[in-house]
């Protein structure tokens, strides 16, 4: 959700991979349908772990920010990344994942971690140029 989002609002502007403590981190139907409602498409989004980063060929060293969404995320970048120069930041994100009975309570958890997330770039990365003037 993080990847499309950031992708979205800023395009071309930094590079960005989403990338988990685990591989098995596929994209839900509820972060598809909640993210689609903004226009943001991320069924084919897939977050790698950090090793399968690595093995693509993404240098962990050549990025200057790692934005961890969970306390797990954040130990294990912190573990990888002790012998580079590059910030790590932990957004305390609500996890949407087991919550809600309904159909429309699981989406709205989604859209509040959809939200957060968003709001979370604004204001660490400012106005999106998507968004035009005024």
């Amino acid at each position: 959700m993080a990847e499309g989002l950031m992708k979205k609002l800023y395009g071309q502007r930094a590079y960005v991979q989403s990338a988990g403590v685990k591989n098995d981190m596929e994209i839900d139907g509820f972060s598809i349908a909640v993210c689609d409602e903004l226009g943001v498409e991320i069924s084919r989004h897939r977050s790698r772990s950090f090793e399968e980063m690595q093995e693509w060929g993404d240098d962990l060293s050549q990025f200057d920010l790692i934005v961890a969404l969970s306390p797990a995320s954040q130990r294990m970048a912190l573990e990888l990344t002790r012998h580079y120069h590059l910030d790590i930041e932990y957004w305390p994100i609500l996890d949407p994942t087991g919550l809600g009975e309904t159909r429309d309570a699981k989406l709205a958890a989604y859209r509040q971690a959809r939200n957060q997330i968003r709001e979370r770039m604004l204001a660490r990365f400012g106005p999106s140029p998507e968004a035009g003037p005024g």
